[in-house]
């Protein structure tokens, strides 16, 4: 249920995605901005259509490819359902809800259908044709249903958002404390989608049909919206950022240099884009206790400014841009503004005093003794080193025992536990984990690196012979030095060469947290024009991985590079694939390592974005893009690394 709820929430932010956009135009025809009416009526024409951009959505988000043909199954699903639930009565209204309903439905029957083969003689009407025929069949029973059951869920709906508007306090900081302690299972998408878009109801100045939602009705002019919405703009514009200074005086002297550049880098993100999920991944796994005070002090903010009267909205989220822009249909801003500064200088202190007093592991503050091993793919020469490190991961879980489903991707292991409390976290990172992610009681991810694949089947290989014998001395030595040594060269410019033609993206913006978060490390991404890729430096091949979706190179600088073909490729299976290097090949920059199918990768992977990641780099190194926009394959001078 928590994996599928998941999915929901994930799938949500395709279409929250697109608000940004509507509230820009509504705001740029507003009469107290450009006053264009045509501009303005634009943007309503987004916000009047939510439900049906929530069905393209979330078809899109639930469709094992993000395929077009699930995005038409979701639109035909939805004019379907509500077709037929109209049928019923013309005060029946599903709003969003029907929008989300239709989307899974659809992205299902995409899943379930889209590679059906029929017979010669309907040939035609078969694979993704076929699913927009079968959604609305299924729509056609469905809104049969919901049009007898609808009624009390949509009473039940409609008090439920009359109770929490007019609760006052109580609803705005409930929902406030519960919109950040649902943000590590990925739910706050969930709640945000009933106030945002469904809560509440008002009829603009000349128009005949109402509006919905927090950030619709505030657009629109609702003298009561905006309450939901104003508190988080001292959070998201202030109390985080002043968090990220916090950690930094926190953090070790030896460490500042290390962590610095990054907690600047998330903290004006959030200030100025009001994108917050970079600074609270940084703390909240490594100290719960520091999360549930944020999540407090977001519900503080909220009654705050509801106390003081305060009205502003965002399009996409609580940062300065959105304040800046409707700051002229806001009501009491300045004093929003003030709100923020007291709350920068609450979650210093608060911060600052509860990291040092507890002794609480935030960025810089790590313990010494937690070293993380090499995990580049050099050890991948070794196989006995990784029967002995099996072992080690087998004990730190709990023994084989405790470990109900072992299974990974990329570069995690994915864990279905019987006992969490039986995982040693230390003794984890110990064996070289990046990271550690306990998502319920139950599902564990071990970020590994790029070589899981090896890993785990030593792992299985284990529990399926019900084997713990300890590895002899022999087998459980260190690597050695030369080869887990991490001094490199200096690696100038014109040493590296774009792997493949396509967008340059900095690492941050990869759509997968363990390459976003730098997880495996520092590095950049391409999102590929042509399926060609090259080396893009002088080295010797250390790692292809099986499923031939990524290789790695270690630099004649020392540099260990990992090329990683698109998102969750590894369950491919190498279909798609083809590659020209091996294990210990020496290579030019420019000599062709793979190539792949663009069109297959597309359709049957997340995503075809590759990310470039060094994998070895210093604490006081970070790469830093030289250009922007299209590269083309070969090109030298696209980054450099820099010295913190």
């Amino acid at each position: 249920m928590l994996a599928f709820l998941q999915r929901i929430g994930k799938s949500l932010m395709f279409p929250i995605a697109m608000l940004p956009a509507a509230a820009l135009l509504v705001r740029l025809g507003a009469d107290d901005m450009l006053d264009i009416q045509f501009i303005s009526q634009a943007g309503s024409g987004i916000l009047d259509n939510l439900a049906l951009i929530f069905a393209i959505g979330v078809a899109m988000g639930f469709a094992r490819d993000g395929s077009g043909a699930a995005a038409l199954s979701g639109a035909v699903a939805f004019l379907v359902l509500t077709g037929g639930v109209g049928a019923f009565g013309d005060e029946l209204d599903m709003g969003v809800f029907g929008g989300i309903i239709a989307g899974i439905v659809a992205g299902l029957l995409y899943n379930r259908y889209s590679n059906i083969q029929l017979p010669d003689w309907l040939a035609f009407f078969g694979g993704k044709r076929f699913v927009p025929i079968i959604t609305a069949i299924v729509m056609v029973i469905l809104s049969g249903i919901f049009g007898l059951i609808w009624p009390p869920i949509q009473t039940a709906i409609n008090g439920l958002g009359e109770w929490m508007l007019g609760a006052g306090a109580l609803g705005v900081g409930t929902y406030g404390f519960f919109n950040r302690l649902l943000i590590p299972v990925g739910l706050h998408h969930v709640i945000n989608t009933l106030v945002w878009f469904d809560f509440g109801s008002f009829v603009p100045e000349g128009a005949s049909e109402p509006v919905r939602g927090e950030i619709n009705r505030f657009l629109q002019g609702d003298p009561s919206a905006g309450t939901f919405l104003a508190g988080f703009f001292p959070i998201m514009m202030f109390g985080l950022p002043a968090a990220c200074l916090a950690m930094y005086a926190a953090a070790k002297k030896t460490r500042r240099a290390a962590v610095g550049g990054m907690l600047f880098s998330i903290g004006f993100t959030a200030f100025l884009t009001g994108v917050t999920e970079p600074i609270e991944f940084s703390f909240m796994f490594l100290s719960p206790l520091l999360y549930v005070v944020h999540a407090i002090l977001t519900g503080i903010s909220m009654i705050i400014a509801l106390w003081l009267d305060i009205r502003h909205g965002f399009g996409f989220s609580a940062g300065f841009i959105d304040y800046v822009l409707n700051f002229g249909i806001a009501q009491n801003p300045i004093i929003l503004f003030i709100q923020g500064l007291v709350f920068a200088a609450i979650y210093f202190v608060v911060f600052y005093v509860l990291i040092v007093k507890l002794d609480l592991k935030t960025p810089g503050r790590e313990d010494e003794d937690v070293e993380h091993a090499d995990e580049s793919g050099i050890i991948a020469k070794g196989g006995k080193n990784y029967d002995a490190k099996a072992y080690h991961y087998l004990q730190a879980l709990g023994g084989p025992e405790n470990i109900k489903n072992l299974d990974y991707c990329a570069t995690r292991l994915r864990l279905e536990m019987n006992n969490m409390e039986e995982v040693d976290e230390k003794a984890l990172k110990r064996q070289g984990a990046n990271g550690v992610m306990k998502l319920n009681k139950r599902n564990l991810h071990v970020v590994v690196g790029t070589t899981v694949d090896f890993l785990a089947e030593a792992m299985r290989k284990r529990m399926e012979n019900n084997n713990m014998e300890a590895p002899g001395k022999e087998e459980d030595a260190e690597i050695p030095a030369e080869e887990s040594q991490r001094t490199v060269g200096k690696l100038a410019s014109n040493d590296f060469v774009a792997p493949a033609s396509g967008k340059l993206m900095e690492i941050t913006e990869v759509p997968d947290e363990v390459f976003s978060e730098k997880m495996m490390g520092d590095g950049f991404a391409i999102e590929p024009e042509d399926g060609l890729f090259v080396a893009p430096v002088d080295g010797e091949i250390i790692n292809v991985f099986p499923t031939k979706h990524a290789v790695g190179i270690k630099a004649s600088t020392g540099h260990e590079v990992l090329v990683h073909v698109g998102l969750d490729t590894v369950q491919l299976g190498g279909k798609g694939f083809e590659v020209f290097v091996s294990e210990g090949k020496q290579v030019k920059k420019g000599e062709k390592l793979l190539k792949v199918d663009l069109g297959f990768i597309r359709e049957n992977a997340a995503s075809a974005i590759t990310p470039v990641i060094f994998t070895n780099l210093g604490d006081n190194e970070q790469v830093r893009l030289l250009q922007s926009g299209t590269i083309k394959i070969g090109q030298e001078n696209i980054l450099d690394l820099k010295q913190e």
